[in-house]
């Protein structure tokens, strides 16, 4: 775990005026430490040896008090610039990384786990307040402090300088032991949490189905016992913070045992005067303090890191496909739709799970996908989008006389181009009406009702129907609806429908295929996935996609096999 990541002074630019101001606080800080020792020593030996009387030491009492005030003002200043910082950089890191993953597109997405991912954008990175707040304004003052005091002791006793200097680098030596352990356990504790939050996200999507089935207790199981395994490994890492806290400790109070036992032989002996003796002893402390300080915030802040490190990874990772920058300023007029050979590969998987499609959908006309469920439909559709990458074939758009590819347009303008329909339509929490609106900003209340009216969705009162997050208050036959409103009301030259009857009855189904053939007539170019004759029936052409044959996926060779098969 490194003490500073230069990728995050690269993604999170406030971290970079943070520190600079922790270095410039640190300067000044450590010159009023200097300062209140001297000043503490010139008081005591004084009053102490030449009987001196308040009145005499009056002035060097007001400037004590005035680097007191000073130092602590310091203190609230920085922790002030601190939070501040970690505020903003906590922000500039999130969109960052929110922006990031959408440049990586769905597949990325889907193969992180959406539960880890909301874990690391969020608690994640609020956990770095402790990292900006405490940890590096302390190991500021670990690197400067100490030089600074050494660098004094050794204009007043020679002796003490040798001693701090040697006793010094023990510190952080075990600290540097103790971090490499701590390391290992405080990424074993990220780990079982980020399980724990996407296996729980996981199960709490498909609690009505755990129930339908009974195994809803099954589940709580095992939710317990990830969480008994998260117990335990956060009791390891406390376990480990408290005793290098004492290890850190005891090795900070023996060094300055050392130092004083010193002082007080030579004082004794004669050799070594009052004032120089007194110096020493109030900066020996002030040495060892910065360090033992870094030690003790390093583990309120190792969560932050370790999620910090997680992202900064995922910010690493490269944009799998090339962006286009061509712009399409407007929308085509009535385009046609032209797909070559596209093959489609999902990491871990033998089969292409979309293997040499080919497809022409003319404007005015509906293109229907049929064929059994894993022959590719959806991934078609998907890839059609430019939401997953092709590995071989070509994708553009036509518009007349003019060809747009894929590959060259820039992906906004060319997903403006599309109205979309996926087999579960994402919900957001509102009203019915607030989800359709979200295919079109700025439409009226009219045409959020006629484009509701015209997908099945005229029951009275379901406009201002509340949706929770996910779907939660409507059924899913709703949610399909609600989909199909949305790209009604977005009015895109393409419109691309996956199995929109699904879950519907035989009545809703066919406002629901009336809507699909009006769509045809206005122009649009539909491209529609379909089980249901209702749909086939009146479709202008049909594509059947065939599934990969599962013989062809087992090694001819029998010695052989498949990660998870066996013989």
């Amino acid at each position: 775990m490194k003490p500073l990541d230069p990728r995050l002074l690269r993604w999170a630019r406030a971290t970079r005026w943070f520190l600079l101001a922790s270095v410039l606080a640190g300067v000044v800080t450590t010159a009023t430490i200097i300062a209140q020792a001297v000043l503490l020593a010139t008081i005591i030996t004084r009053v102490f040896q030449a009987g001196a009387t308040l009145a005499d030491v009056w002035p060097q009492v007001t400037y004590l008090a005035g680097v007191i005030v000073l130092r602590s003002i310091l203190a609230f200043l920085l922790e002030w610039v601190a939070f501040h910082s970690s505020a903003r950089a906590k922000s500039q890191l999130r969109m960052a990384v929110l922006d990031h993953m959408v440049a990586l597109g769905p597949q990325y997405l889907e193969s992180r786990g959406s539960g880890e991912l909301t874990q690391l954008t969020g608690r994640g990175i609020d956990a770095l307040d402790a990292y900006f707040a405490r940890y590096l304004p302390q190991l500021v003052l670990a690197v400067m402090v100490p030089i600074a005091i050494i660098v004094t002791v050794i204009t007043e006793d020679l002796l003490a300088a040798v001693i701090i200097a040697l006793t010094i680098p023990l510190i952080p030596i075990f600290m540097i032991l103790v971090g490499l352990y701590t390391d290992r356990q405080v990424t074993r504790q990220w780990r079982t949490l980020s399980i724990l939050a996407g296996h729980f996200l996981d199960v709490v999507a498909g609690l009505p189905t755990l129930k339908m089935f009974g195994r809803a207790r099954a589940q709580a199981a095992t939710l317990r016992d990830i969480g008994d395994r998260y117990r335990r490994a956060t009791m390891g890492v406390l376990r480990v913070s408290f005793l290098s806290a004492l290890v850190l400790e005891l090795l900070a109070t023996l060094s300055v045992a050392i130092v004083a036992v010193a002082i007080g032989l030579r004082l004794v002996n004669g050799t070594i005067d009052l004032y120089t003796g007194l110096v020493v002893l109030i900066l020996a402390p002030e040495a060892y303090l910065p360090l033992r300080m870094v030690g003790a915030q390093f583990h309120a802040a190792a969560d932050g890191v370790a999620a910090a490190e997680q992202l900064l990874d995922i910010l690493e990772e490269p944009v799998p496909h090339h962006r286009g920058t061509q712009r399409i300023d407007r929308r085509l007029d009535r385009p046609t739709v032209t797909a070559t050979h596209l093959t489609v590969h999902f990491p871990g998987r033998p089969a292409p799970a979309l293997d040499d499609f080919s497809i022409v959908a003319e404007p005015g006309s509906i293109t229907a996908l049929a064929g059994e469920s894993g022959a590719g439909k959806s991934t078609a559709l998907r890839a059609l989008l430019g939401l997953i990458d092709a590995e071989s074939g070509t994708v553009a758009l036509r518009s007349g006389p003019v060809l747009h590819a894929m590959a060259d347009t820039e992906p906004r303008d060319w997903l403006d181009q599309f109205g979309w329909v996926p087999q579960e339509p994402v919900m957001v929490a509102g009203t019915v009406a607030d989800n359709i609106a979200l295919g079109r900003s700025g439409a009226s209340a009219t045409d959020i009702a006629r484009a509701a009216e015209r997908a099945g969705l005229a029951e009275p009162g379901v406009l201002t129907q509340h949706v929770s997050d996910g779907g939660g208050g409507v059924s899913a036959g709703q949610r399909r609806r609600i989909g199909m409103a949305r790209v009604i009301l977005r009015a895109a030259p393409i419109v691309l429908l996956d199995e929109p009857s699904a879950a519907l009855d035989e009545a809703t189904e066919s406002l629901v295929v009336t809507a699909v053939n009006e769509l045809r007539t206005q122009g649009h170019t539909v491209i529609v996935v379909a089980h249901r004759p209702a749909l086939l029936e009146i479709a202008d052409q049909t594509i059947t996609l065939r599934a990969p044959d599962p013989d062809a996926l087992i090694p001819a060779d029998p010695t052989l096999v498949l990660p998870g098969l066996s013989r």
